[in-house]
């Protein structure tokens, strides 16, 4: 009996030349999400705020949103942006879609796709080639097993422009349904795969989620989103539950022998 390998990214953020060979040596490559680079807290001269505004100015904001200041933070950027003139979302999106046009242009086929938290989908049927398939809230078959997908984050002080009400991302994780590999940006509620070790906070994960893992024993659990986890991986009953590593600075898919 033939091994399907499928490659499984996650948070890309910008790395378009470590995407372009992704696929490498797989039969299909699944994307967790997060294509674009709006801020890069390791390096303060990346990014869509740091391309506009410079390295120091995002030092400045990085600060103190690291903090906790986030009103001071919502203050220095909303002066920033009208320094520039115009709309703020004019601005951002011609700068997404610079990104999206590289990463798109990179993107492995056949590739199986959802939405991360900083993504902004309505612009991805402009991106999308023959062989992208975009899944939210959705099933496709690969590999003869039943491959699930839910897109986005939940709701959050950062704000990020994908974030839905825990009802909505509720709705896609029931509409999924029972599954072999159910694959989401964001974490099930397991404190361990939440905490971040570097930037030293929790994030949000999916209570639907976990419940779901739960009820149905997926084989696998797939998600991004967490750069560094406390635990990159756990057991829920059956189900193995794996963060697939931060891409952009991994520059490495996790692969998948089905």
């Amino acid at each position: 009996m033939s091994v399907m390998r499928v490659h499984v990214v996650s948070d890309v953020h910008g790395r378009a030349d470590a995407l372009a060979r992704a696929g490498d040596g797989a039969d299909a490559l699944i994307c967790l999400g997060d294509l674009i680079l709006f801020v890069d807290y390791a390096d303060h001269s990346q990014g869509i705020f740091a391309d506009l505004f410079g390295a120091e100015r995002t030092s400045e904001f990085i600060q103190l949103r690291t903090a906790g200041r986030f009103e001071e933070a919502r203050l220095m950027s909303a002066g920033l942006w009208a320094s520039l003139g115009g709309e703020p979302r004019d601005h951002i999106e011609r700068a997404v879609r610079e990104q999206y046009t590289r990463i798109f242009a990179a993107m492995p086929t056949p590739a199986y796709l959802t939405y991360g938290n900083v993504d902004l989908p309505g612009l991805w049927g402009d991106y999308v080639r023959d062989g992208h398939h975009v899944l939210d809230g959705q099933t496709a078959e690969i590999g003869g097993l039943t491959f699930g997908f839910v897109g986005g984050g939940l709701r959050t002080r950062y704000g990020t422009p994908n974030e839905v009400d825990d009802e909505e991302f509720a709705r896609k994780v029931e509409a999924v349904g029972a599954v072999d590999v159910l694959c989401c940006h964001i974490p099930p509620a397991v404190p361990d795969l939440l905490y971040d070790v570097v930037a030293r906070r929790f994030e949000r994960g999916s209570e639907a989620t976990l419940e779901a893992i739960r009820a149905t024993q997926p084989r696998y659990a797939l998600f991004g989103h967490v750069h560094q986890p406390l635990a990159a991986r756990t057991r829920i009953g059956r189900t193995e539950c794996v963060n697939v590593g931060h891409f952009r600075g991994q520059g490495r898919p996790f692969a998948l022998d089905l």
